[in-house]
């Protein structure tokens, strides 16, 4: 039997405007209860969802969104195909209207043919929106992004992005891992992704412990909670999360910022550079290379560089826009030999 995920952690008392450092630099997830309690369009959603979906309405200008359409059989989990070469739904790019005027047109079947419009800017589809409904996240410059959609489930994944996410209309599950899970989550392919992060090939609602039999060890690690209209989630860089929508009209405002200068690639890019360069050497090898990491990267301090002069560290000084650039180019002109 799977054990029970805890709860989150729950912060009551806060608003949009009283976020501090504390909350926003968590190294553990946090339910922020009642956080935009007074956004219109939280109040328009706990009226109904049509008056939810009439206030979106109001500052749709008719951009083209992203979204996906899966089937009635799918049970609304975006996923791969049984051999996993391609996906259960068909992305399509429709005007955010339409996809509205979908998911009304469905809310009463039973199974429905899943719609969900994922990560689409706020400022480029529903310009206006946030002078009303929006976070003050201080200094931080974050990307505020909109997911509307029936019932729909996401499967676990991580983000290399902090993440404020507020349940705008209708009512979410979110269930939460800590980083170090990921040898008992199951993930699938790295180059190959539904929505561009590596998924858990484990259906949550069924998990098959035959196949996948550490995904109960996952679950002992596991935290969970349900938001309403007006709740909001803090999930840290790199914690797994999958993510329900429970009602057959969801709205999710999120919030993506990062601890590190723009001008850092992603971490993935080294990842992939790795399984290119390194992870098919001989043991041997990978052991010398990974203690070059560990002296370079992982364990580097003022040490590592102070024998060479400053003007001549090169890409063992201090990382700068220009020097990133500069490192760009030489991986490109190396890759494209």
């Amino acid at each position: 039997m799977l054990a029970s995920p805890e709860a989150i952690r729950e912060v009551h008392g806060l608003t949009p405007t009283t976020l501090g450092d504390e909350i926003l630099t968590s190294t553990t997830p946090l339910v922020l209860r009642g956080l935009a309690a007074d956004w219109p369009m939280v109040r328009a959603s706990l009226e109904s969802d049509q008056a939810g979906d009439a206030y979106l309405r109001r500052y749709y200008q008719g951009a083209t969104v992203g979204a996906m359409l899966g089937a009635p059989d799918s049970a609304g989990r975006f996923f791969y195909n049984e051999q996993l070469n391609g996906f259960n739904f068909q992305p399509v790019r429709a005007k955010l209207n339409a996809v509205l005027d979908e998911i009304q047109a469905k809310r009463d079947m039973h199974p429905a043919p899943t719609v969900y419009v994922g990560s689409t800017t706020i400022d480029t589809c529903l310009p206006g929106f946030r002078q009303h409904n929006d976070l003050d996240l201080g200094a931080r410059d974050a990307l505020a992004s909109i997911w509307i959609g029936n019932r729909t489930r996401i499967a676990a994944h991580y983000d290399l992005p902090d993440n404020v996410a507020v349940v705008a209309g209708g009512r979410r599950r979110f269930t939460l891992f800590p980083p170090e899970q990921l040898p008992n989550l199951y993930i699938g392919p790295i180059d190959f992704t539904p929505a561009g992060q590596a998924i858990s090939l484990v259906d949550f609602h069924q998990p098959d412990l035959d196949k996948f039999p550490r995904f109960a060890e996952a679950m002992r690690h596991a935290q969970s909670a349900e938001l309403a209209p007006g709740d909001a989630i803090f999930i840290p860089s790199m914690w797994w999360h999958h993510i329900e929508a429970l009602s057959p009209f969801n709205v999710l405002i999120n919030y993506w910022w990062r601890q590190s200068p723009d001008y850092m690639d992603t971490p993935t890019t080294a990842l992939m550079t790795a399984i290119l360069t390194m992870r098919d050497l001989p043991p041997a090898q990978r052991k010398v290379w990974q203690d070059i990491f560990n002296h370079y990267i992982f364990e580097a301090g003022e040490e590592t560089a102070a024998h060479i002069p400053p003007a001549a560290r090169g890409a063992l000084g201090p990382l700068t826009a220009d020097g990133a650039r500069a490192l760009r180019a030489l991986l490109l002109q190396r890759l494209n030999r």
